[in-house]
């Protein structure tokens, strides 16, 4: 017998025979329309112990299960169950959004770039926050699906809420496991055709236990010695601030309402240099034993917990109505620094022709007995 003749056949058999690479199930189906008639399509992404669901409506995130100690799945972020739930504001504001132009807030509504002023839109009192009232939120994108998930595609143009530049953006949302856990990679790249600024984020508002109950007793975790300090309309004053003494220290993990101001969290914490491969935020609720770490590339994290209930329910009648979301929820949204394009000592926002943008952020979901 020709042993290596058998050999050889033997290998290519194993190689005809080799599973494929694992990837995620990815289906889509229709989601309704905007008021304009824009046809609006979810995308569900499931793999082993995750399921997400993205609308292409501000290419935003709906659903997004895993599961407690005891491997019930439940969803753990806040929204609305249909289209109409953000289209008419029924949802916390900017609900699992991908977020843009420009991330948070910018002071006056204005900006000065290469010796230009630029004016965008004034949503948030005397300030624009999110990109102003036409932001990525608003929009529906273009969507592509992966063998991990979907890529959410926009093209922004020259003068969209007053921002210059013809800006290419994508996000891609990919489902995989990491350290055995389930995890959500969110990868954002752009360019453009000219200077413009630019600030991402994803508006998760996550709840990991009982959706009805506040998140005061959630024990957190944030890797940063400073933050930066706002004025009375949540713009940074221009300093980076120790957090040693102040309720803004989560350097060790305690409860979020442990010394949570009277007005809540809405700040903007300097993370601390960092390996990729290393957690910079972490939260877990006690209850549940569901956890999520935060690992990301940008400088910035705005951690959101609002103290004070929501508002009651308005009438559907009132399209105009914008709810505050309520205590049971938070925000982990890595970013740059708000309003860095007036701060000059922030990192800098600025997107160059030629030199394309590209960042990742993952969230990891582990389970603690």
């Amino acid at each position: 017998m020709n042993f290596r003749r058998l050999a050889l056949a033997l290998a290519a058999l194993c190689i005809t025979a080799a599973p494929a690479l694992r990837a995620a199930t990815v289906t889509s189906e229709p989601w309704g329309k905007t008021q304009d008639g824009t046809a609006v399509d979810l995308y569900t992404i499931t793999d082993k112990n995750i399921e997400v669901k993205i609308a292409t409506y501000g290419a935003r995130i709906i659903s997004l299960s895993v599961p407690d100690k005891d491997g019930k799945m439940a969803d753990v972020v806040l929204g609305a169950p249909d289209l109409n739930g953000y289209v008419r504001f029924g949802a916390p504001p900017y609900a699992g959004a991908s977020i843009g132009r420009f991330a948070n807030r910018i002071a006056g509504g204005q900006f000065t770039l290469n010796g230009k002023t630029y004016t965008t839109p004034k949503n948030n009192g005397p300030n624009t926050l999110h990109g102003g009232n036409g932001g990525f939120d608003r929009k529906v994108w273009t969507a592509k699906p992966t063998k991990d998930g979907v890529t959410m595609s926009l093209t922004s143009p020259d003068g969209d809420m007053g921002f210059p530049g013809n800006l290419a953006v994508s996000v891609d949302f990919a489902v995989h496991e990491q350290k055995g856990s389930p995890a959500l990679t969110i990868t954002y790249t752009a360019s453009t055709d000219k200077p413009t600024v630019i600030n991402f984020t994803n508006h998760s508002y996550f709840n990991l236990g009982d959706p009805a109950t506040p998140v005061f007793d959630d024990i957190a975790r944030i890797d940063a010695d400073k933050y930066t300090p706002v004025n009375a309309s949540a713009i940074p004053t221009g300093t980076n601030d120790p957090v040693a003494g102040t309720p803004f220290d989560f350097r060790t993990a305690h409860a979020i309402g442990q010394n949570i101001p009277d007005r809540g969290y809405d700040h903007n914490w300097v993370l601390n240099a960092h390996k990729p491969n290393v957690a910079v935020a972490e939260v877990s609720d006690p209850h549940t034993g569901r956890d999520v770490q935060v690992f990301t590339d940008q400088p910035g994290l705005q951690f959101y917990v609002p103290k004070s209930p929501a508002p009651p329910p308005q009438a559907a009648a009132n399209p105009n109505f914008r709810p505050r979301p309520s205590t049971n929820a938070f925000t982990l949204e890595t970013q740059h620094f708000p309003d860095s394009p007036n701060q000059p000592s922030f990192p800098s926002t600025e997107l160059d022709p030629g030199k394309p943008f590209h960042s990742t952020t993952t969230f990891l979901f582990t389970v603690k007995k």
